[in-house]
């Protein structure tokens, strides 16, 4: 997976250490052409591009549809493996391999989706504490002014008790 490409190859004899081009069997399967996953705080979007994708859907949402999109392209290797499992006369060696390869693409979807629930969980996190630095240093601020107000309050009251004498 690379650059939102998904790379398989595939060798229709299913002999792989004799194919000298790899590149010559290869199916891409892209995983997005733009990008989706914006916040919209305010109107305002995280990403100039973002302005233009339309419709705008959340990260969980993109990545259910990522998660569809795989689950759609292990259906279309299974039945890839099982036409070719009848055409290598007997050999499963490719069918084998195309079953470790849909298990393989499973595996990286789940814990995927374990690590996007982590991230969450960070990003949450960190949201939380920037909010609780904000509002600690709003009653700082807070503190401050009503401090600088008794000071003045005192210099006044001190500055009339001056002139009187």
């Amino acid at each position: 997976m690379s650059y939102r490409t998904l790379h398989h190859y595939f060798v229709p004899n299913g002999d792989y250490k004799e194919n000298d081009d790899p590149e010559k069997y290869q199916l891409l399967f892209r995983v997005s052409n733009h990008l989706r996953c914006t916040v919209d705080v305010e109107g305002e979007h995280s990403h100039p591009a973002a302005a233009v994708a339309a419709p705008t859907l959340t990260l969980r949402e993109e990545f259910t549809l990522l998660g569809q999109q795989v689950e759609d392209t292990a259906r279309v290797l299974e039945g890839i493996q099982k036409s070719i499992g009848y055409d290598l006369d007997g050999k499963e060696s490719y069918g084998n391999y195309l079953s470790r390869e849909s298990v393989q693409i499973g595996d990286t979807y789940v814990n995927s989706e374990k690590l996007l629930g982590e991230l969450e969980n960070k990003f949450q996190q960190a949201q939380e504490h920037e909010s609780h630095k904000e509002s600690r240093l709003n009653h700082d601020f807070l503190g401050m002014l009503v401090h600088a107000r008794a000071l003045l309050k005192e210099t006044l009251t001190i500055s009339a008790g001056l002139r009187d004498k």
